[in-house]
């Protein structure tokens, strides 16, 4: 028995003696494995040092920098996004091959003053789901290799100065939830792909200068809960893709393009919508309870639209800050602050009250008011007010200067019941908010627009620019106005340009402003007052009125200034010849003969461009070096006063990039002189069939067509009058320096009113351009432009005028064998040889655009907003009608069409405006001739011109 018993013990001790063994061999392996620390992946550990090291930005201490970066801070709960003493900062997940590997998942470089561009290392970084490089003054491109990181949940792009489009990989980071990348110098179009990031609840993409229209795409994002996008600069966009963001929280589409009719939409449903900006927009109809009855709406903006109706009279428990048009809310205001008085002898009045987001005010004297609308995004409580114990080296008047009136969105200033007459305005500024020191608040940038009298004065800017990045330093605009109605307004108006939120999460963006005075001119012409300082007592040209804020001043809306205002009278002279042109709406500024005479060195002949039928074009140098073009109408010229009125008037009333701008008049010495921006690579019909060494690629061509497309969409479809330009052609379009194509010469413009059809007037023109309707009975409407559009696309695919009389003469038509080779299914024949390289579905394309452009019938050519959208893909191409080619008459010759650019650009209106159905062909190459592409009876020839004398 104790045998047995002895060995069954002895078996059940060998039985868990193995267990035990087993049991320990587990635990070892578990104490190895444990002893093994997670390392982070040495890829990534080699990508974060080069990243940090071609920043010279140093970890801070919290990182074991002399162990595995994924360790203490970056893997434990420490808030690295909210810890200034963690900056850099990273965070790390371990739990990769079973938890030996780290990858690096959260990478915050915000607000380090960064420089520099983003290094591509950047795409070594493959599992990072948050990525911020927002707050710092880093710049060049976003690289290519951002789209590796396809797991990034959120991208912080904001408060930098990157530049260029946001490049095609993005579209792979298709987790993405935030992305912002407001505040940039991004252009190019807004990329179609952020459609398919169907889980993105944030998209910041305002203070940029991307083109329109918005993409219709954007309405797949129906999670998205903060959209921002302003200041487009060109195309047009409707609301649609807006319908299906039912998680809407803010939504801003602010100087967007925007045109429908709001009723249109289903505020219903944004049931989540507090902050709505429409502002600078073309948005029409009433607007509809649905959307002031939304529950949580606690701000609405839509100043600047064509909104029409009655308001509801209800409006949600919510909603605080309204601006619709104008103003909302009655408050009271006073101030006791003492007047300054400048070195200059004039009364400053302080303007240092505090308004709210959309209101307005007039002085006691209801000499002044002032209106602000707009609220800080960032800061809804921020002041309007800014101050600095500051001294400034360039001014004896520091004082006026230590504080400023801040607008978020639009500041105005009224003049109300002025004597009508001409003025001087003086705009005093100084940025006293940014700082010059190498940080990140120091990359702040301050952008908007100056309008007087509704005209614009200043695109973009910016005033530390205007002293070489130096704050502190006092900027001063001075410009003539003209008042026809006891009324004048000065608008400071922020488009959505620059940073808008440097300090973080605070207000000082928009338009700033610390002083202003008012001076008139009397009846005189301000031009000759230049040249003529003396006439006069000095006491008897001023009177005391000032104009600002004063003690006790009701505050009826909300806004303000902080500054001055003075006014004063001068001495009175009166100029024959100026009432004309003073009262054209938008005018440009006046030059002295003086002025115009030194920019051109005395009218140099070392300094003329060219010269053609109206006079000779000079190259001139302003006494600011900027440079112009004058084009100066000689005594025998054709151009009468009617067409030099017409061609101020127009172009004085459009501003669009592909026009040209015009700067400025002169009248005096019976001598008019136009001065207009100086365009370094002269004509397009130089650069195409001229001597040039452009040698203009496939790419440029497709843009210049795409450009004037644009141009020609703005005066038809998007000024604030319908013009058709009545003379499209080669050589009246104008290259920059980047080869931006501008109409020029707006001497035949006509404008008409929306409820018009068409107009019925004499016929004017170049031949070769004309529409055939337009040359047959006279029936002008926009077509009649698209037409010459065509042609002068066709010139620029061909590479040759729209008649060449050395070619054959099956060949020597332009138009006749553009469709005859489609018509044979031969039309790449078209291009132009000298093109070697080219995208051919492109080249199809436009060419297609020219054949619906050029049909025989108005009706059946498309709008140029339509070519627009047909060029850039936005809608499918128009099918071509055969039956509807235009008809020719081989045997009609006249010389051409394609003037020289000098000849168009010295031509008041390059071809002259003719009674009954004459027309001037526009050329002095006798070498050249061509044909008029319409059906004309016999007797038709001789109603033609040959030509300008």
């Amino acid at each position: 028995m104790k045998k047995r018993c002895s060995s069954s013990g002895g078996g059940g001790h060998g039985s868990q003696l193995l267990w035990v063994v087993i049991a320990w061999s587990w635990i070892a392996a578990d104490r190895a494995q444990a002893q093994q620390a997670p390392r982070t992946d040495p890829v990534e550990v080699a990508a974060l040092n080069a990243i940090l090291g071609r920043w010279g930005t140093k970890p801070p201490t919290a990182w074991n920098t002399t162990g595995d970066p994924c360790s203490g801070t970056a893997v434990d709960d420490t808030d690295i996004d909210n810890d200034p003493v963690i900056n850099p900062g990273i965070k790390c997940d371990c739990s990769y091959s079973n938890r030996t590997v780290c990858h690096i998942t959260r990478l915050n470089l915000q607000q380090n003053y960064l420089t520099g561009p983003v290094p591509s290392f950047i795409g070594k970084l493959t599992s990072m789901q948050y990525l911020s490089l927002a707050i710092n003054a880093l710049s060049g491109p976003i690289p290519r290799e951002i789209g590796k990181l396809t797991d990034l949940r959120s991208l912080a792009l904001s408060m930098n100065k990157f530049v260029g489009p946001l490049p095609e990989e993005i579209q792979t980071l298709t987790k993405l939830e935030q992305l912002w990348a407001s505040d940039n110098e991004f252009t190019g179009l807004i990329p179609d792909y952020f459609g398919i990031f169907s889980d993105l609840e944030i998209l910041k993409l305002q203070g940029n200068n991307f083109d329109g229209p918005i993409p219709a795409s954007l309405s797949n994002l129906s999670k998205i809960s903060s959209l921002r996008i302003g200041d487009l600069t060109s195309g047009t966009s409707s609301m649609d893709f807006v319908s299906n963001m039912t998680s809407l929280n803010v939504l801003i589409l602010r100087n967007c393009r925007i045109y429908g009719n709001l009723t249109a939409m289903n505020f219903s449903q944004l049931l989540t919508l507090t902050y709505l900006d429409l502002s600078f927009n073309s948005i029409t109809g009433e607007i509809p309870p649905a959307l002031l009855n939304l529950s949580l709406l606690d701000s609405l903006f839509l100043g600047s639209n064509n909104l029409s109706g009655n308001l509801p009279d209800n409006i949600g428990p919510s909603l605080s800050v309204m601006n619709l048009v104008w103003n909302n809310f009655v408050v009271d205001s006073s101030n006791g602050r003492a007047s300054t008085r400048g070195s200059d002898k004039n009364s400053y009045e302080p303007d240092d009250a505090n308004l709210l987001g959309a209101s307005y005010y007039v002085t006691s004297s209801t000499r002044w008011g002032v209106s602000n609308t707009g609220r800080f995004m960032e800061s809804p409580n921020a002041t309007n007010l800014i101050y600095t114990p500051f001294q400034f080296n360039n001014t004896l008047d520091t004082k006026l200067f230590q504080t400023a009136r801040m607008s978020p969105s639009s500041l105005r200033y009224y003049g109300i019941g002025l004597k009508n007459g001409f003025y001087d305005v003086k705009l005093q500024f100084a940025e006293i908010f940014f700082p010059d020191n190498q940080t990140w608040k120091s990359v702040g940038r301050r952008i908007f627009d100056i309008y007087i009298q509704g005209e614009l004065r200043e695109k973009d800017f910016d005033i530390k620019k205007d002293t070489n990045g130096k704050s502190y330093t006092v900027v001063q605009r001075q410009y003539n106005v003209e008042v026809t109605k006891n009324f004048m307004e000065i608008h400071l108006f922020w488009a959505g340009k620059g940073t808008c939120c440097i300090p973080f999460l605070q207000g000082h963006y928009g338009p700033s402003i610390s002083a202003l005075s008012v001076s008139s001119y009397g009846e005189e012409d301000p031009g000759q007052k230049k040249n003529n300082t003396g006439g006069g007592n000095a006491s008897n040209r001023k009177i005391s009125l000032i104009v600002g804020i004063v003690v006790g001043v009701v505050v009826l809306v909300s806004l303000a200034l902080t500054g001055a205002f003075v006014w004063r009278q001068k001495g009175k002279r009166s100029e024959l010849g100026m009432e004309e042109l003073l009262s054209i709406v938008g005018r440009p500024d006046i030059f002295s003969y003086g002025e115009i005479k030194s920019a051109t060195n005395n009218f140099s002949p070392q300094n003329i461009l060219g010269k053609g039928g109206y006079g000779p074009v000079y190259k001139g140098k302003l006494f600011d070096g900027s440079m112009v073009a004058v084009k100066q109408l000689s005594a025998t010229s054709h151009q009468g006063k009617r067409e030099f009125m017409t061609e101020i008037a127009t172009i004085s009333a459009v501003q669009h990039r592909n026009l040209v701008k015009l700067h400025g008049c002169c009248i005096e010495n019976n001598t008019p002189l136009l001065v207009y921006e100086y365009l370094e690579n002269g004509s397009l019909d130089q650069a195409i069939f001229g001597k040039t060494n452009l040698n203009l690629d496939w790419s440029t061509r497709f843009d210049i067509c795409v450009g004037i497309a644009r141009g020609l969409a703005y005066l038809h479809e998007e000024s604030s009058t319908r013009i058709v330009h009545r003379d499209i052609k080669a050589s009246n379009v104008l290259l920059d320096a980047d080869l931006n194509p501008k109409i020029s010469d707006f001497g035949l413009a006509r404008h008409y009113k929306d409820n018009m059809t068409h107009l019925s007037t004499g016929v004017a023109g170049t031949l070769g351009y004309l529409a055939p309707e337009y040359a047959m009975m006279g029936h002008l409407t926009e077509k009649a432009d698209v037409f010459a559009y065509g042609i002068v696309a066709m010139e620029i695919i061909a590479g040759r005028p729209n008649f060449d009389e050395s070619l054959e003469d099956d060949k020597k038509y332009l138009l006749g064998s553009v469709w005859r080779l489609h018509e044979s299914m031969e039309t790449l024949k078209i291009l132009d040889p000298n093109l070697s390289e080219f995208n051919e579905e492109e080249v199809v394309r436009v060419i297609n655009i020219i054949l619906v452009c050029t049909m025989g019938q108005p009706q059946q050519r498309p709008s140029m907003s339509k070519v627009v959208s047909m060029l850039t893909e936005d809608i499918e191409m128009t099918e071509v009608d055969t039956n509807m080619r235009p008809s020719y008459v081989p045997h009609l010759q006249l010389k051409s069409g394609s003037d020289s650019f000098f000849a168009s650009y010295s031509s008041g209106s390059s071809t002259q405006q003719t009674s009954g159905s004459q027309v001037s062909s526009g050329n002095n190459t006798k070498s050249q001739r061509e044909t008029f592409p319409l059906v004309l009876s016999t007797h038709s020839s001789s109603e033609f011109d040959e030509g300008r004398r």
